[in-house]
């Protein structure tokens, strides 16, 4: 068994999208190495209703896969295809935009003006670019959940782990996708499969994600490209860790215990192309895209 150590320890910067939300992006629209086969995270978490209630109104994706999660509030989203629904506090959409599709996501609050989730882009390999679109709509109950002996508490959204199977299936880079709560002062391991990237995304609390044969409280200094890069010890809020290669992850939560989402996927090693929603492999194909937005020839199904 080998524990992963942290290659990188990013903190999720502010943006805007859609019609204007604030939201705040762990990675996305830069180089892939890293994350392939996922693209994108954003954590949409607002306290103002003003700074979300614009939300994504109507815009195209190819190529790849949308994953929501929602925490707190609604949203409610349509497509040109004619599905339309809710997705509540708890609930799950894994979208296969393949070949193209048109769709809105508004946001609501909850009772006290609270909204959070997450959107994370799951790349499609070129074989399945122009597949056709489906959504997989998982409403909260349907994710299961699986408590340790010492109180670690995990939901399995997709893959499988600790004898639970997550709802979501067929899905192109066979993820695993948890949403992780190690109790406070709690150390951990957690297994990922050598093959696959892996990330973690701090959303609560925080913790110290290290390899067990160094010890805690003590921050580490590495070389990377010439540079020395501090790695540092505690991991909070809205902070994304990038694994290096290994079987196995480590955390070791702070006094407030952490919670965080630990995603991982096959990569797809194909050469990425895109432009905002829309994400092949050449740059011929994105025009062709564009083209086709133009002309009314997107929708393929």
């Amino acid at each position: 068994m080998s524990i992963r150590p942290v290659k990188r320890i990013v903190q999720s910067t502010p943006t805007m999208e859609g019609a204007g939300v604030k939201l705040r992006r762990a990675f996305g629209f830069g180089d892939t190495a890293e994350t392939d086969p996922f693209l994108l995270l954003d954590d949409f978490r607002n306290d103002r209703p003003q700074d979300y209630l614009a939300g994504f109104p109507w815009h195209p994706h190819r190529g790849i896969e949308t994953i929501t999660y929602v925490l707190n509030g609604t949203v409610e989203h349509g497509d040109s295809l004619g599905n339309r629904g809710t997705l509540g506090a708890g609930d799950v959409q894994w979208m296969t935009a393949g070949s193209g599709i048109m769709h809105q996501e508004m946001p609501q609050g909850d009772a006290q003006g609270r909204m959070h989730g997450f959107q994370l882009w799951a790349n499609l390999p070129s074989s399945l670019k122009m597949t056709a679109p489906r959504y997989q709509d998982i409403k909260g109950a349907q994710v299961p959940e699986v408590t340790d002996d010492d109180g670690t508490h995990v939901r399995v959204v997709c893959g499988d782990f600790w004898g639970k199977k997550g709802p979501v299936e067929g899905v192109a880079a066979d993820p695993r996708y948890l949403d992780v709560f190690v109790p406070p002062n709690k150390r951990k391991t957690l297994k990922v499969e050598v093959e696959r990237h892996a990330f973690a995304y701090v959303f609560e609390g925080s913790g110290t994600f290290r390899d067990s044969s160094k010890p805690f409280g003590v921050l580490l200094e590495k070389e990377v490209d010439g540079q020395e890069i501090v790695v540092r010890d505690q991991v909070g809020d809205r902070s994304l860790v990038l694994f290096d290669s290994g079987d196995e992850i480590t955390v070791q939560a702070g006094d407030k215990g952490v919670r965080f989402l630990l995603v991982s996927g096959k990569p797809i090693q194909e050469p990425v192309a895109w432009h905002g929603p829309i994400v092949m492999n050449t740059q011929a194909e994105l025009r062709q895209a564009m083209t086709e937005l133009r002309n009314g020839s997107f929708i393929k199904n």
